[in-house]
């Protein structure tokens, strides 16, 4: 399998950890300042991420403004795990086009844009993107005393250990 496929899933495999430790209560508390989000719309907004770029394969045409937004999926510990099983699927599934051009539709604050990318690039797009989310999971986690046994969650592989 691809590195960036196996770290993708790697990466993945973090979220099945967080989730199979929160309840329902964990999930959607939003209490946590500055921003009071909570761990299920990270969680959805990650697996809505990839969920564009697997569903975009067919057609060569990635649209990551067109995401599900589905709240079960923010509220439900078993729904958010049935999602994350459906992404890693797709993963282990993708085509070996990863060298292929794709065009990738976003918003980057001026309104969609076409962008050119390899399937790489924006597959490593999505694993740095789930990591980032994952620092944000982090915070939210320690605010409300949460703690899971996983002390790499939510660093960049790259960030040097104490």
């Amino acid at each position: 399998m691809n590195s960036i496929i196996s770290a993708s899933l790697q990466t993945l495999s973090k979220s099945r950890i967080l989730i199979e430790n929160l309840d329902d209560q964990i999930l959607i508390n939003a209490s946590i300042g500055p921003y009071y989000s909570s761990i299920g719309s990270h969680l959805r907004h990650i697996f809505d991420f990839y969920h564009c770029i697997i569903e975009g394969v067919k057609s060569n045409h990635v649209d990551l403004t067109c995401r599900k937004r589905d709240k079960e999926v923010e509220t439900s510990c078993l729904i958010a795990l049935e999602y994350l099983e459906n992404i890693q699927r797709g993963l282990g599934n993708y085509p070996n086009i990863l060298l292929n051009e794709v065009t990738v539709v976003d918003d980057l604050g001026l309104g969609k844009t076409e962008i050119s990318y390899t399937h790489a690039s924006l597959l490593a797009q999505a694993n740095s993107h789930a990591i980032h989310h994952y620092a944000i999971i982090n915070y939210i986690l320690h605010g409300l005393n949460v703690s899971i046994s996983d002390l790499s969650f939510g660093y960049n592989p790259t960030t040097p250990s104490l």
